[in-house]
């Protein structure tokens, strides 16, 4: 499955190992992605591609708030 941009993913490998995040922008190899907490919209973190996993999950990144996007992702990860 391929990462594109509002594509939620899990992260594998370092700090940010088991949680969900959301995909912000791509660059190459390369993903930006938030969680609305310790990695905001505004901040996102740049993570290789390969240590991510996607999921099924999208949302739409337009007019999205930290908040909201912290609220989806608990909403997720419950499912």
């Amino acid at each position: 499955m391929k990462i594109n941009v509002g594509s939620v993913v899990k992260a594998n490998a370092g700090r940010d190992g088991g949680g969900l995040f959301l995909v912000v922008a791509t660059e190459g190899s390369y993903c930006f992605i938030a969680n609305g907490k310790s990695r905001k919209l505004a901040k996102p973190k740049r993570k290789n591609m390969k240590h991510l996993s996607p999921t099924d999950s999208m949302i739409d990144i337009n007019d999205i708030t930290d908040k909201q996007l912290r609220i989806r992702l608990r909403q997720l990860s419950a499912e």
